[in-house]
Parts: C-alpha cells; sequence; structure tokens
C-alpha cells in the first residue's frame, strides 16, 4: 500500500510541475541547495560574449536556464528524475539517454529540420544534478557530443565560468 502511495503523490508532483523546462525550473529555483539562473530578455546580450569554447560547442543560443541541485535525497534524486521524464516525453526527441543507479543523463532535443532548436542535458548523479535548457540553433552531432561525460563536464564548467565572468564584471581597473 505504501507504493501506491508513493506512486500516487509522484503523479501528483509530476502534474503540478507541468510537462516543460520552464515549468520544472519554476517549481525547483527556490529549494534549499539549489543554484539557479537564467538569462532574462535585457541579458541577451551576454549571451553573445560568451567563450569561443562554448560557442564552438554548441552554436547560436537565444535562451539559456541552468539550475543545479546539491545534497540531494535519494526520495529527491528519483522524483527529479521522473520530472525531467515527463518534460522530455513532451515534443523531445532524446539524443542520448544513460539510466544507471550512479548516474542518469538524458540529452532531449527538439527539431527543426536538421537545425536543433531547444535542447535539454540533465545529469544526475548521488552527489549532484544538473539540468541545462538551451534554446537557439545548434548542430545536432555537437549536443549529441555532450553525451560523453567528460565532454559534458568540460561545457559545464565552460559555461558556467563563461557566465559567471560576463554578469559580474570586474571594478578593478
Amino acid at each position: 500500500m505504501k507504493k501506491i502511495y508513493i506512486g500516487l503523490s509522484l503523479c501528483f508532483l509530476l502534474v503540478s510541475c507541468g510537462s516543460s523546462f520552464q515549468g520544472f525550473y519554476n517549481n525547483h529555483k527556490a529549494d534549499m541547495g539549489t543554484t539557479s539562473f537564467q538569462v532574462p530578455n535585457f541579458m541577451k546580450a551576454v549571451l553573445s560574449q560568451i567563450s569561443p569554447e562554448v560557442k564552438h560547442a554548441i552554436g547560436n543560443i537565444s535562451d539559456l536556464k541552468f539550475i543545479k541541485f546539491d545534497a540531494l535525497s535519494k526520495f529527491k534524486r528519483e522524483s527529479l528524475i521522473a520530472e525531467m521524464n515527463a518534460v522530455t516525453n513532451s515534443g523531445y526527441t532524446d539524443v542520448f539517454r544513460k539510466n544507471d543507479v550512479v548516474n542518469t543523463r538524458i540529452i532531449s532535443v527538439k527539431e527543426l529540420g536538421v537545425v536543433v532548436t531547444d535542447a535539454i542535458i540533465f545529469n544526475s548523479t548521488e552527489n549532484e544534478t544538473t539540468a541545462y535548457y538551451l534554446q537557439g540553433n545548434f548542430d545536432p552531432e555537437k549536443i549529441k557530443s555532450l553525451a560523453d561525460e567528460d565532454a559534458f563536464g568540460e561545457f559545464s564548467n565552460s559555461l558556467m565560468q563563461s557566465y559567471n565572468t560576463n554578469i559580474n564584471p570586474s571594478f578593478n581597473p
């Protein structure tokens, strides 16, 4: 009986967040232990200043959202994975999906012809869960390359470093 109750709670949770990345982001951006950012329209110029390495890795970005969860319980991690499955099942095509106890990695895209227009890059380990939402015009092969754990880590670090540098200008001459 307990499993049925948990399953029903999870179903309610999935319905309440909606099946969009924005819904997922809005539901969790204020969670304790969460780091998140999205780039509003007035900051779109920041996206044009992203490092050449990141631009080369993915292409032109018109929208960017990021959320990272630290110190998750097993239940919280499982519910985040279930929510992301619901999001990526609503009009996205999986480029890569790895589901195991230690690591769940999902790369799902929406396409217009041969161009990727939306990408969700989700990675969940026992220590940390991160999710990116990117909108723009991307090379599908470059998005697919992020399935490699080292490439994903390098991309994440470069993007975070570039974003932080561009929104936190130095006041030193």
